[in-house]
């Protein structure tokens, strides 16, 4: 007979050697008329109805009993610092899931994230969408917690594919153009071959229909997730890239069409990989906020004035809140049984920050999450920010020149210092 200390060695070593996941999901369309986010000439104005759902994906990893939190939502950015770290604080107590990358698809169809329950900042103004923030906390959190009930025993596969006519450069005037071509997927698989998840990571702004449609959409990304789901049965889960100097290359197709064509593509690849059994799962997280100096003083009354004629009061009070202390950014990196890399930022990083980055790491597979916990504005290149233009100039790429740089310079060593070919620095020095 098996003795108690000799099958706890047994259930701790079998479980060490496990890879499972979980999936779920829950809507998060807000239920009352709110302000919408993404477009300035849209001030305040209130939503009008709905267009198609939004959603909340929740994917959880277990790999030999070490967590990872992935999310996708069909919002403008991810949840702002108060609503996230209510999220993160749930998730935390309820699954003892320390680590989460949670990214909005960042379509310009969600509703504005950046009110606080203060005079001036939302308070009394804008009740609903503060009555919103906490059903949309809740139905993340709840999202994971189920995801996390669901972990099931998986076989894996992840691969990328070159793609010509889905997106463009929108930024530079200089040839040849910066972009990120490269699909990215994560298939998994039950252990009886039935396709369980498939995590997609594809760099373009959700940004195809008019900003004067007030109601709420998920844009080309909710085609695209019915696409995959359609053909293969499993849940789909999107994660936008690199986008913030890159554009649907629609070509005359409506944002469905070309969410359907881009959901074809990522079948495609999924259906061309052969998950297998993850023979020694592992997964190594670190993560940080860094801290810039602002480019924009919204101290400045002038300036301050500036940009609430742009956009409206209550939002431009967020900022200035926001990078009182300088921009401070989260990053995200993680390593997924030694050879699949997750670099999340919070912010809309120009689309060669991800190409260089993919190359240097010298990795199976990276996927670069970006609008990933948090939202801290545009990143531009070095060069992005020589050249101007919006998305480079300093009213939206608020953190100093190089800023970017510095975050995937980080996220490299980390990527290298996970896989030991790199001595990891001492803490107080990161």
């Amino acid at each position: 007979m098996l003795k108690l200390g000799c099958f706890l060695l047994f259930t701790a070593s079998l479980a060490a050697q496990t890879f499972q996941a979980g999936v779920a999901r829950r809507e998060i369309t807000p239920r009352e008329p709110v302000p919408m986010w993404g477009y300035g000439d849209r001030h305040d104005a209130l939503s009008e109805g709905t267009l198609d759902p939004l959603y909340a994906d929740a994917l959880v990893l277990d790999a030999g009993g070490r967590k990872l939190a992935i999310v996708g939502l069909d919002l403008g950015r991810a949840p702002a610092e108060p609503s996230l770290l209510r999220i993160r604080a749930r998730i935390r107590k309820e699954t003892g899931i320390e680590h989460s990358l949670i990214s909005g698809s960042h379509t310009h169809h969600g509703p504005v994230l950046e009110f606080t329950d203060m005079d001036g900042k939302g308070k009394g103004k804008f009740d609903a969408a503060l009555r919103y923030y906490r059903e949309m906390e809740s139905a993340i959190a709840e999202a994971v917690i189920e995801a996390n009930q669901r972990l099931q025993p998986v076989r894996m596969a992840a691969g990328a594919v070159e793609l010509d006519g889905y997106n463009a450069n929108r930024h530079s005037k200089i040839e040849p153009k910066p972009r990120d071509r490269q699909m990215t997927v994560l298939r998994l698989d039950t252990l009886q071959g039935r396709p369980l998840a498939v995590l997609v990571n594809w760099a373009a702004h959700p940004t195809s229909i008019p900003s004067r449609t007030l109601k709420f959409s998920a844009d080309y990304v909710g085609a695209l997730k019915r696409k995959v789901y359609e053909a293969m049965g499993a849940a789909p889960v999107f994660i936008q890239g690199a986008a913030g100097d890159l554009r649907t290359d629609r070509a005359g197709r409506d944002f469905a069409v070309y969410g359907e064509a881009l959901g074809t593509e990522a079948v495609k690849l999924a259906l061309s990989l052969t998950p297998v059994p993850v023979d020694k799962p592992g997964l190594l997280v670190r993560e940080d906020r860094m801290r810039f100096a602002p480019r924009t003083d919204l101290r400045n009354p002038l300036v301050r004035m500036i940009y609430e004629k742009a956009f409206f009061p209550e939002l431009v009070r967020h900022y200035e809140d926001e990078y009182a202390d300088g921009v401070r950014p989260w990053l995200t990196v993680a390593l997924l049984n030694g050879e699949i890399g997750f670099v999340g930022a919070s912010g809309e990083f120009f689309s060669n920050h991800a190409v260089r980055l993919r190359e240097r790491a010298r990795l199976k597979t990276l996927f670069f999450f970006g609008y990933c916990n948090g939202y801290h504005q545009y990143f531009p290149t070095i060069e992005g920010a020589v050249e101007g233009g919006y998305g480079a100039d300093a009213q939206v790429a608020i953190a100093e020149v190089g800023a970017g740089e510095q975050m995937m310079d980080r996220a490299l060593v980390w990527l290298y210092e996970m896989r030991g070919r790199l001595p990891s620095a001492p803490a107080a020095a990161r």
